[in-house]
């Protein structure tokens, strides 16, 4: 396969689907191990030191660029796959669905949409200020002066329409993750009868540990259950 088909194949489309999703998953893992801090009760200088961190050291910033890159690609191949699979009747990553498949497996393209806006405005509301317009900083001692990403949490969940529209997004994420987890394994041709059950029992795990752990972040600032 060409570089070329690689973007405009349907076999090639489904490869960068696959590919850029199980990529994403694995951001999903660090990100959702770095909004856990806000748990510590330390007033926010674990979760600052760690977005600190990400921020600041070179590794994670080369990171962030291939994510925007994997976001934006599985973004637009997953809009053009869907376009063209509904033209031939189809619809979906790696097969062709069947009578009696889920009704959010055929829905990806609208749980993706819902997804594309929660990552302008969560860009808009932490990354574009953390980045480019600037942040108030907390004083770690000793001269150890961090973004206080933490405050401006405190200050963002406290509006409720905010929160119910990050849990919205991470039911959608929930229900993306219930069918995009298991179709990029297949995609890549990890389908066989051995690794079925297994892929699928940790596919759903992951669909819901990783959202609810979301969810909650917003849910616990806004009922301070979080100081």
């Amino acid at each position: 396969m060409t570089f070329k088909q690689m973007f405009t194949s349907s076999v090639g489309k489904k490869l960068i689907m696959g590919f850029t999703g199980i990529f994403l998953v694995l951001f999903l893992i660090v990100h959702a191990g770095l909004n856990a801090c806000i748990w510590a009760m330390d007033g926010g200088v674990m979760f600052n030191k760690a977005g600190h961190f990400m921020g600041s050291f070179v590794v994670p910033r080369i990171l962030e660029i291939g994510l925007f890159l994997g976001i934006f690609l599985h973004i637009i191949q997953g809009y053009m796959l869907t376009l063209q699979n509904r033209s031939k009747r189809s619809v979906g990553y790696a097969v062709t669905y069947k009578d009696g498949s889920k009704w959010y497996s055929r829905s990806m393209a609208i749980l993706g949409t819902i997804l594309l806006m929660f990552f302008v405005i969560h860009w808009k509301q932490f990354w574009i200020p953390s980045r480019i317009t600037g942040v108030p900083e907390m004083d770690l001692g000793n001269g150890f002066v961090v973004h206080n990403l933490y405050g401006v949490m405190q200050d963002t969940f406290q509006n409720l329409y905010v929160v119910i529209f990050y849990v919205i997004a991470c039911m959608a994420l929930a229900y993306h993750l219930a069918h995009g987890f298991q179709s990029a394994f297949k995609t890549i041709g990890v389908h066989n009868k051995r690794y079925h059950a297994i892929i699928s029992s940790i596919g759903y795990g992951f669909a819901i540990i990783i959202p609810l752990v979301f969810a909650m972040m917003p849910i616990s600032f806004y009922l301070h259950w979080v100081k």
